[in-house]
């Protein structure tokens, strides 16, 4: 999920927790996809929730400090 991506869905009215359960879910699929193959069975990391409302908190920061909303 891109920054442009997570601004719409927030501007939209989508609260910080789901924001971040989203990007989670997605992030940790692509973790499976990459891991799905033998020889990166140990790559990537997962992440938890915390990290992922840290990563949205950011992106939202970003841009209101950005446009001084």
């Amino acid at each position: 999920m891109t920054d442009e991506e997570i601004i719409k869905l927030w501007k939209k009215g989508l609260g910080k927790e789901q924001l971040a359960k989203q990007y989670k879910r997605q992030y940790d699929q692509e973790i499976k996809i990459i891991r799905a193959e033998v020889r990166n069975r140990h790559s990537g990391k997962f992440i938890t929730n915390y990290e992922a409302l840290k990563k949205i908190e950011e992106v939202i920061c970003k841009y209101l400090k950005e446009n001084k909303f």
